[in-house]
């Protein structure tokens, strides 16, 4: 009996084995049907035409070896999490209709987590729909869906700035705070939380009380925000259509007013480094201003370029003695010429001028005309931007760049119209942006469309719709 009850314990642990190597086979066929499934959905053409970022999704399954993304995970939660966000996404100022969302319904979710569903096709496939929408909306959220720098080919492509979609998606799906470190893509400069801030609010509350176009202005400023690239806390922001220039140093911020570009010679919207101010500066002034504006002034007036401190200049860079000859030889070729304007009291850019390199040959500048910032609409300049208070925006940058012992220097620089460089042992990023609402106090404030550039952003977000 001994003998014949260690027969029948052996052959009782023989069988478990067995069991247990055959459910092990099972299960690995299982996930080679699965995998199986993914790689041959995403080598058909026409599925990946139903893909708004489909490299990107190949990508995602190729590092996660072909997985399901959303279904026989650990943490059953995030699926649902991932549809309901994408239901909302008009709280983030986009639209649901761009993610699926038509057939990215929560009970197709339940029913193909049902083992009593046997579709691995559609079950495949609605993994790799849902992946690619939360994909699609991490870049819209990040990059904008209009980003006049980027294309969807050139975000499919992968790695902007060290922003990669599927590694976005891969990552948070490892994380316990898998809908935090979603959002997280969303830009942090403040001027786009605020308006996030008040978009949750709004949303919040009874959105009937809202008006559509509060609801617009705000969609589509949000929109611009999304294409700005810096990540820094420290920035100088210029806004064109509230006349001001913001300085954000140290989780502080400093506000300036600002005269703009006048609509026929409108400031550009761009992103730069400043990395050094000068005091008591030349102008070089640009050869369209010389010609169409200066030059008249000048042939009918010989004394204009000594009232105001001009010189003229050839090709080879001399300075040159104006006669009556000289004058008809400027006016029949005057792109031989350039023209240049002495530091002092007189001189256009004022005191000091904030330098960036920009391929538009515009800069940040004090002004001779003070006065001018006492009018409510400052859209005045040939593109430049000058700022009120210059001398305190360059003591401010000083102590930003810990050069406080620079600050009596400039100062005085600046009163003696001394010239002087100061670099920046850490240059600021400057952004110089085109936002028609922002949030003061809690509540919106809308600004003049002065460029007429809000219509054409609106129509594009209205066809998307």
């Amino acid at each position: 009996m001994e003998f014949y009850g260690t027969k029948s314990h052996v052959m009782k642990a023989l069988l478990t084995v067995i069991v247990l190597v055959l459910c092990t086979i099972f299960s690995k066929a299982q996930d080679i049907e699965k995998t199986t499934r993914v790689i041959e959905l995403l080598k058909d053409k026409t599925n990946l035409s139903k893909l708004h970022f489909p490299k990107s999704v190949q990508r995602f399954y190729t590092k996660n070896n072909a997985e399901y993304a959303w279904f026989d995970r650990q943490d059953r939660d995030q699926p649902e999490i991932a549809i309901l966000l994408l239901g909302y996404a008009e709280q983030f100022g986009l639209s649901s209709s761009d993610y699926h969302c038509q057939e990215l319904l929560p009970e197709k979710l339940r029913a193909f987590e049902s083992p009593a569903v046997d579709d691995p096709d559609g079950k495949a496939w609605f993994d790799i729909l849902l992946t690619d929408a939360i994909m699609t909306f991490t870049n819209n959220l990040h990059f904008g869906k209009f980003n006049p720098r980027y294309t969807s080919s050139d975000i499919d492509a992968g790695d902007i700035h060290g922003f990669c979609s599927d590694d976005k998606l891969t990552f948070a799906l490892t994380q316990n705070d898998f809908l935090k470190k979603l959002l997280e893509v969303q830009p942090q400069i403040k001027a786009y939380t605020d308006l996030q801030n008040y978009l949750n609010t709004l949303y919040a509350n009874d959105m009937a009380l809202v008006a559509p176009l509060e609801l617009d202005k705000i969609t589509i400023n949000m929109e611009r925000l999304r294409w700005i690239e810096t990540s820094s806390d420290n920035y100088i922001l210029v806004n064109i259509p509230s006349y001001s220039l913001e300085l954000h140093s140290n989780k502080t911020q400093y506000d300036f007013k600002v005269i703009i570009g006048k609509p026929s010679t409108p400031t550009p919207v761009l992103e730069s480094t400043v990395t050094h101010f000068t005091t008591a500066p030349d102008w070089k002034v640009p050869q369209t201003i010389f010609r169409k504006e200066m030059l008249p002034k000048i042939l009918k007036n010989e004394r204009y370029l000594a009232d105001h401190h001009y010189s003229i200049y050839d090709q080879n860079g001399h300075e040159v003695v104006i006669t009556s000859a000289k004058l008809k030889d400027i006016s029949r070729n005057p792109s031989k010429y350039s023209i240049r304007q002495s530091s002092g009291c007189d001189n256009a850019l004022g005191a000091v001028v904030f330098r960036f390199t920009n391929s538009y040959g515009v800069y940040l500048h004090d002004t001779s005309q003070r006065q001018l910032f006492g009018k409510n609409e400052r859209a005045l300049s040939h593109g430049c931007i000058r700022v009120q208070d210059a001398a305190k925006l360059a003591s401010l940058l000083l102590t930003y760049d810990h050069s406080e012992v620079q600050i009596p220097i400039a100062e005085k620089a600046m009163v003696d119209y001394k010239r002087k460089d100061f670099v920046l042992k850490q240059p600021i990023p400057i952004i110089i942006t085109y936002l028609t609402c922002l949030i003061k106090n809690e509540k919106p404030v809308f600004y003049q469309d002065i460029y007429h550039l809000d219509d054409a952003l609106q129509k594009k977000i209205n066809v998307q719709k």
